[in-house]
């Protein structure tokens, strides 16, 4: 937690304010004040700036100022007696919790022998919804038939479930596309933070996924040749090929106008290459319309939201996997949890000048702040989770 969020509390000024005066939403600010999670999309730096003014602006002395950024300790909970915990404000409460792991006496509890929020280890463990049915559809028909598409989606929306179902469901098939999928490891999108991918490196894993025993040639103009030599022959073989590109938001510009270049590449009128970008929100910042330097590839490209859990959903995503793990959801959380969790993860913003709830009901989260509320529930000894037992967490 940042002691910038006492410090609001010292000028008494909420953190709604501070979230209006920054233009970000009050679910942004929570993460930043609560986990130290810089929105990705702004500059650190730029964005403390606007902090310290707004805290001058405020009130704050100068040494609550200059120490606003540092790092503190939350204090431990006192779960033992549910009468000694504070209410939840709401405003101050933590609106999502880190990774969370079942704990072997809750797991005797609930008689759990499997997390029913653990990885996936086949399709038939996925849960879809038609939203999540249309992006699959969409990614699939994309590989099969060609395409140029960005599906964008929060941290624990489903983009990397999907990215293998879509490998997985090619496979079952026998549908002759090869997916290739460029290393993104440390991928960032500049050489000052990291590795930048950069067209050459995709071009590179595109000869060893298409021709692998073909030596490459040496120059940049050469081996883009024997690129486009080896997809026409692949393509004549009978195959497609699809692009793969996992954590796109850190892709440099250059790289995103590069992309264009690739799907250009063509035997005919058919396309060789069709390309799936599967991002973070950051994404679509470099997408924008109003950037002219990528105005050629945001006109070809076909944006796609993973969008949260509908509420009204909710129940159907739990009884889902907790049935996939055996165990009747019934027996795990009653209705009255069902809607603490939708209450949790929901919150209320003010855009626009008008009302609105932002949603952060994405399966990732839902699993956390279940697996949490059922540790508590042990720990207390109550049988099933209530909405008291969520608002504890």
């Amino acid at each position: 937690m940042l002691k910038l969020k006492h410090v609001l509390q010292g000028v008494g000024r909420p953190q709604s304010a501070l979230a209006e005066s920054l233009k970000l939403s009050e679910a942004a600010i929570a993460q930043l004040l609560n986990h130290g999670q810089w929105p990705r999309s702004l500059d650190n730096e730029e964005l403390q700036g606007r902090i310290r003014v707004f805290l001058t602006e405020s009130g704050a002395n100068d040494a609550d100022i200059a120490n606003a950024f540092e790092e503190v300790d939350l204090p431990c909970a006192n779960t033992t007696d549910p009468a000694l915990k504070k209410e939840p404000s709401g405003e101050d409460e933590p609106m999502l919790l880190p990774k969370q792991t079942l704990l072997p006496s809750t797991r005797k509890a609930f008689s759990l022998f499997r997390d029913p929020f653990d990885e996936l280890s086949c399709a038939q463990d996925m849960w879809v919804s038609p939203d999540i049915r249309y992006v699959r559809e969409v990614m699939y028909q994309t590989a099969r038939h060609g395409g140029f598409i960005a599906v964008e989606g929060e941290s624990g929306a489903g983009k990397s479930t999907l990215r293998r179902d879509l490998v997985n469901r090619i496979a079952e098939n026998n549908d002759p596309v090869l997916i290739i999928e460029p290393y993104v490891l440390a991928s960032e999108d500049n050489d000052t933070k990291g590795k930048s991918l950069k067209s050459t490196h995709i071009a590179e894993s595109m000869m060893a996924a298409v021709s692998p025993l073909t030596k490459p040639k040496n120059s940049p103009e050469a081996r883009f040749a024997q690129l486009h030599k080896a997809l026409k022959e692949s393509h004549a073989a009978g195959y497609r090929h699809c692009l793969v590109i996992e954590e796109a938001h850190s892709l440099p510009i250059p790289t995103l106008k590069h992309l264009k270049r690739i799907l250009e590449l063509e035997v005919g009128f058919t396309k060789l290459v069709s390309i799936i970008m599967i991002g973070q929100p950051e994404l679509s910042v470099k997408l924008s319309e109003r950037n002219a330097d990528v105005r050629e590839v945001v006109q070809r490209c076909e944006r796609v939201t993973l969008p949260p859990v509908e509420g009204a959903r909710l129940e159907e995503f739990l009884k889902f996997r907790f049935e996939r793990a055996g165990k009747p959801l019934a027996e795990v959380i009653d209705a009255g949890g069902i809607q603490a969790i939708a209450a949790r993860l929901s919150q209320a913003d003010h855009r626009g000048g008008r009302d609105e709830t932002i949603s952060l009901l994405y399966p990732l989260a839902i699993g956390n702040l279940m697996i949490a509320a059922m540790n508590l529930a042990t720990h207390l000894g109550v049988p099933t989770v209530t909405a008291d037992v969520v608002k504890g967490v």
